[in-house]
């Protein structure tokens, strides 16, 4: 028998629901009852405060990120992030309803009322959680719960992972599908460990779609390292976790993290690159930034369209397709900086002296001017504020041929401005661009507010300097 993964989200959704509310209730309790600091209110009123407050701090769970990636979540874990989100959560509730409340009239007891409502929803939260929690451990050393592996690899270190997993690691619910091989002898592999071969690792896409794969552990021998990259990239864009088993280099290094305290050590290779209040917080920004720029900017956006016009024939805005998050096309809206059929050859990219660039749009360029109307894009979330910069599909084709791993660019929403950008400007040809990537990239693997709101003030900078090209 299993369970529906879907069952148990929604479960522990309900359960942080429910205990939210016995904590509002109790400490309802505690202040009308025991203490007679609140008059007791009407029925109604106290129902719909109560289903408030327990969807505020649902919210709260998942402003935390509770919801992601529950199942293989530890215990201790989860209640240390449940001490940090519940200190936000009251600090909130404090401002918001209690210091207005009328019951108090002492900051005194306004900080021994939230003391209380703290201590009082803390311990009811994280028993339900810790008892849910422990319920789903069960399930997954029951089998009730099980995530579908494979295994890349089929020398001694495929062999010896599987084997120290089926041993000594079955509370992480892993259930091998399968292993695929890099061409070595596999033989021995599926005799020692009686699950199937696959075939070649270059046909892992289409195995992990038919097969609803969650996991992928990467056991490749030192020497098979070349195909680290292809492997990663065939990966990349899926909803799985991948883990590669270490060397003790890496290991002494300090890479190596386990989840569960005597769990089968791995490397897991980060999906989540921004953790979810901060992916919140960036979308916020995006939001907040875009309307600011287009309404209280309009005057300078309408001068500037108005100069546009008068400089050059042909429309004031240009706009083209792009590649953005996911490989999913749309239109970029820029203010024109070249003459018209600019591109009647064929797609082309700028130089520092491009013939084709007016000379307003050639300013424009260097202040980074024509950008401002992709502060649409951002509202729409099609960009953000800081992201690497989209391409067309003409030259993704080309970039792919000399740099595969360009294909990392796409978990992310393309920006108006990047460390690229920042760092190298703007691509004269595929070269350059291929150059720029590895900024793109790091960006992607250290993304976090702070990175963004760096790459920002030096995009303030390069504007008014004009540094740009």
């Amino acid at each position: 028998m299993t369970i529906s993964k879907n069952i148990i989200r929604a479960g522990y959704f309900v359960t942080d629901f429910l205990a939210a509310s016995a904590a509002w209730l109790s400490f309802f309790v505690y202040r009308s009852q025991i203490i007679g600091d609140h008059k007791p209110g009407k029925f109604f009123s106290l129902f719909y405060s109560t289903v408030s407050i327990a969807i505020f701090w649902c919210l709260v769970y998942a402003f935390w990120g509770f919801y992601r990636d529950y199942l293989r979540k530890s215990r201790m874990r989860e209640l240390f992030n449940l001490l940090s989100s519940v200190l936000m959560g009251i600090a909130v509730i404090f401002l918001i309803l209690i210091l207005d409340d009328d019951g108090s009239e002492a900051y005194q007891r306004y900080y021994q009322t939230t003391a209380t409502y703290f201590f009082i929803h803390l311990l009811i939260s994280g028993f339900s959680k810790l008892m849910y929690l422990t319920m789903i451990r069960k399930f997954i050393l029951a089998r009730v719960i099980q995530f579908q592996t494979i295994i890349v690899g089929s020398g001694p270190a495929a062999k010896e992972i599987h084997q120290d997993i089926e041993q000594n690691s079955r509370h992480l619910g892993l259930n091998f599908a399968g292993f695929v091989h890099l061409g070595e002898d596999n033989e021995g592999m599926e005799q020692s460990t009686g699950i199937p071969n696959l075939g070649h690792y270059k046909f892992m896409g289409k195995l992990m779609d038919e097969l609803g794969i969650e996991q992928v552990i990467l056991a490749i021998e030192a020497t098979d390292h070349q195909h680290l990259e292809e492997i990663l990239n065939i990966t990349e864009g899926r909803k799985i976790i991948i883990s590669i088993l270490p060397d003790m280099y890496q290991i002494l290094l300090g890479l190596v993290k386990v989840q569960h305290v005597f769990g089968t050590p791995l490397i897991e290779i980060k999906q989540d690159l921004m953790p979810v209040w901060q992916q919140v917080t960036k979308r916020f920004i995006d939001i907040a930034a875009s309307l600011m720029v287009l309404i209280l900017g309009s005057p300078f956006l309408l001068s500037v369209a108005l100069i546009t016009k008068l400089s050059a024939r042909g429309p004031v805005l240009f706009f083209q397709e792009r590649i953005g998050k996911d490989g999913i096309p749309f239109k970029i809206i820029k203010f024109r900086s070249m003459f018209v059929d600019a591109e009647k050859l064929g797609p082309a990219l700028s130089s520092q002296h491009d013939p084709r660039i007016t000379p307003w749009g050639r300013f424009m360029r260097k202040t980074r001017i024509d950008e401002f109307p992709q502060f649409f894009n951002v509202l729409v979330g099609e960009m953000s504020l800081v992201g690497p910069r989209p391409e067309r599909q003409f030259f993704i084709d080309k970039i792919m041929e000399l740099a595969p791993h360009y294909r990392h660019l796409n978990r992310v929403k393309p920006g108006i401005t990047s460390l690229g950008q920042v760092k190298y400007g703007y691509a004269e040809n595929v070269e350059q661009m291929v150059k720029r990537l590895k900024f793109d990239i790091i960006y992607i693997e250290n993304m976090s507010l702070g990175m963004d709101f760096r790459i920002l003030i030096h995009t303030v900078l390069t504007v008014l300097g004009a540094k740009g090209k």
